[in-house]
């Protein structure tokens, strides 16, 4: 979490710093289990596509402090393809979730038993074209669910970020497969202006004679159908919204004026390896390019090929 400009970012993004949180996604968590409860009575958990880790640091903060359980009972597998900084109480493992043997060091991890609950706040870099990000997406939240077939016992929970579009009801149907209920959720601290919401899946319930495997024809996507389906065979997507969490019903998208004694507070933990690195070290070393601020006469370069004075290599 950069600093903005005066510290103005939205409500969430400066309580997260002010509570530790390394991001402001954890209040995400916090709220759908608020509204679903799906923390209760869980022991061991699978938190892919974990990094920076603030969802970890949710799970271990509710399951291992804050719960009836020995905190020594509770296991958190943290999953990324990207290095994260250390968690008290999480194993990390950097990892491919589409690989089964990612699956396999998951399933080691808890001695051969199966997780309580899996959690994926995973996304794509979007690319503005929300057509193929709502793709790229449901790929992603296909490829969780079928890790999840591997390590999730029978009626445990599972929670995956969604993008909101015309697939929506096609992937839930493919959740549906292998849950009970499912519902999409809109926490509170996620901006109204995102399409991100959150498939909330309870009661692990696979078909009959189901065995997991990566490449399973029941989640194979076929979605040139859609466009034939008669209007009457689509259905509604449960959708709620959930927030209120310990008295902050707070719009993500609002801007709320700071208190005059308002104290700023540095991250809880600075990215390791951010894709801005190399600029910043340029920048500091006064290396990147500087334009001037109107165009510079063509006669002005030197004729040897070389930048204009102005412009630092």
């Amino acid at each position: 979490m950069g600093r903005a400009a005066k510290d103005k970012r939205d409500v969430y993004y400066r309580l997260a710093k002010e509570e530790g949180w390394r991001a402001r996604s954890a209040f995400k968590l916090l709220q759908i289990n608020e509204h679903f409860n799906i923390f209760e009575g869980v022991k061991r958990v699978v938190d892919l596509c974990a990094a920076p880790g603030s969802w970890s640091q949710v799970l271990s903060r509710k399951l291992r402090k804050g719960n009836a359980h020995n905190e020594h009972e509770v296991k958190i597998v943290a999953v990324d393809l990207q290095e994260m900084a250390p968690l008290e109480g999480v194993f990390q493992i950097q990892g491919d979730i589409t690989k089964l043997a990612t699956a396999q060091q998951i399933v080691q991890q808890f001695e051969g038993e199966k997780a309580d609950l899996v959690v994926c706040d995973g996304a794509p870099d979007v690319t503005g074209f929300h057509d193929m990000d709502e793709y790229i997406q449901g790929q992603l939240l296909i490829a969780a669910l079928n890790i999840t077939t591997h390590v999730l016992k029978p009626h445990g929970n599972m929670v995956a970020k969604i993008f909101r579009g015309r697939d929506v009801a096609l992937l839930t149907s493919k959740l549906e497969l292998f849950f009970k209920r499912v519902v999409i959720a809109k926490p509170s601290s996620s901006r109204n202006s995102s399409i991100e919401a959150f498939a909330v899946c309870l009661d692990y319930c696979p078909p009959d004679d189901y065995v997991p495997h990566m490449n399973n024809p029941l989640l194979d996507g076929h979605w040139d159908f859609l466009e034939t389906m008669p209007e009457a065979n689509r259905r509604i997507v449960n959708f709620v919204v959930c927030g209120n969490l310990d008295g902050h019903p707070m719009d993500a998208d609002r801007t709320y004026q700071l208190d005059p004694d308002y104290v700023y507070h540095d991250p809880g933990q600075p990215p390791i390896n951010p894709a801005y690195k190399m600029a910043k070290l340029l920048k500091t070393e006064n290396k990147l390019a500087k334009l001037t601020t109107s165009p510079t006469p063509a006669s002005s370069t030197p004729p040897s090929g070389e930048p204009p004075s102005d412009v630092v290599p």
